[in-house]
């Protein structure tokens, strides 16, 4: 029996938390709603096509939102709300296949060429996904279908909002030829400035470009980009991905520098972490440290392709611990990086902080025991923590620090391009 041809679903939901926050309270639908920037300090996570129109974009500041927005509503990001919407959406993909690499809690690949023959086409299944999310969750998502993961994900942001877009077979140079060269996977602002000095502005310039003289400029790193110009690209769709890392961090409303409020969102963090690794039954090995210092650098860097003014340039710092064996522990995770933060023995106030998690691998994996069973307690007290927040609510159970604002809604890293 030949093999299926080969189709790829890109599917995007259109401003995720800004919607599902819509969704929930309908006086907002129609409004401009930005999501996880309710201080001055705080960083856009999410903006309605209402907000987008006053242009207000993801990874804005929450004072240049305001600026841009004076009558947005800004809301804090409700991270558990999102993951469980989330769910739902990924157990409606589950029903056209079982080959799903998520991407973020709103976005994924899913390779559909085994399930094409149950539709008349891509275009029909691509509109029947489309129509299941909208009727059980009453949101909208972006498709795009094509012969691979990137001109899929291409034709998906093509289609926004809410739209449906297919890519017959033989037309994807033809697609992607006269769009800017930053379109491209690999191609960000340094690669695209140099990209200029060639004379190379379009992804068809790059696709048209002589093979030999682009190898002697870029190396073999330039062909791989020119195959992908040329719409070539045979990375597979790898389903069950395991997260990278989880992280968490937050701006202050001020600069700090007292150890007690320090301490303070290392904990909250290191909680909130702890939480999201027992959810998706990993364990990790690294504890990072984040820290952005108060002060600026001294200049500006530009925003390429931003419509942001100029953004001030504050140093970041990062330390990390390596631990002898993984851990889902939430004090354990905090004693680690309560202490790098204590090493970094810092005299001056920052902005920013942040604990990850990486070096992740299954809870399930094998790992060296502690001999006088502290690991054993703790590996009962979180589960029984997590019981008590399913039963009773987020906030009631937690350590007695005050919970600082979020910056980001982070979960998971995103695949790099090629994977």
């Amino acid at each position: 029996m030949p093999e299926p041809e080969r189709w790829i679903l890109h599917a995007d939901m259109d401003a995720f938390y800004a919607s599902v926050e819509q969704r929930e309270r309908p006086e907002l639908r129609g409004k401009p709603v930005i999501v996880g920037a309710h201080s001055a300090r705080g960083v856009v996570s999410a903006a309605s096509y209402e907000a987008r129109e006053y242009g207000v974009r993801s990874a804005m500041p929450g004072f240049r939102a305001r600026e841009l927005c004076p009558d947005g509503v800004f809301l804090p990001g409700r991270m558990d709300l999102y993951v469980r919407v989330s769910g739902e959406v990924h157990r409606i993909f589950e029903e056209f296949t079982d080959t799903i690499q998520p991407l973020a809690l709103d976005e994924a690949f899913l390779d559909v060429g085994g399930s094409m023959h149950l539709f008349a086409g891509p275009e029909q299944l691509g509109a029947q996904l489309k129509a299941r999310v909208a009727e059980r969750t009453q949101l909208d998502i972006s498709v795009g279908l094509a012969s691979s993961k990137l001109v899929a994900k291409i034709a998906c942001t093509l289609s926004k909002p809410n739209g449906l877009k297919v890519v017959p077979r033989g037309s994807e140079r033809a697609l992607l030829a006269p769009l800017p060269i930053r379109r491209l996977w690999g191609v960000g602002p340094v690669a695209a400035q140099r990209l200029a000095g060639w004379n190379i502005h379009t992804v068809g310039d790059l696709a048209d470009y002589d093979e030999r003289q682009l190898f002697r400029l870029a190396g073999e790193r330039g062909l791989q980009l020119q195959r992908w110009a040329r719409g070539r690209d045979d990375s597979p769709v790898v389903s069950e991905r395991v997260a990278k890392s989880c992280g968490e961090e937050n701006t202050f409303a001020s600069d700090v520098s007292e150890r007690e409020q320090v301490s303070a969102a290392i904990t909250s963090h290191s909680e909130t972490v702890a939480a999201r690794l027992r959810a998706m039954r990993l364990r990790g090995r690294t504890v990072t440290l984040k820290i952005k210092l108060a002060r600026r650098r001294g200049g500006k860097v530009p925003r390429v392709g931003s419509m942001l003014d100029d953004e001030p340039d504050y140093p970041v710092l990062s330390r990390s611990k390596t631990l002898p064996s993984p851990t889902d522990d939430a004090k354990q995770i905090r004693d680690v990086a309560l202490k790098l933060w204590d090493a970094s023995a810092l005299g001056e106030p920052i902005r920013l902080i942040g604990v990850t998690l990486s070096n992740l691998q299954p809870a399930d994996a094998p790992r060296q025991l502690e001999l006088f069973g502290e690991q054993r307690k703790a590996d009962e007290l979180g589960p029984t923590l997590d019981a008590i927040v399913r039963r009773f609510g987020k906030g009631a159970i937690r350590r007695a620090v005050d919970e600082p604002e979020k910056t980001t809604l982070s979960l998971t890293r995103k695949v790099p391009p090629g994977s």
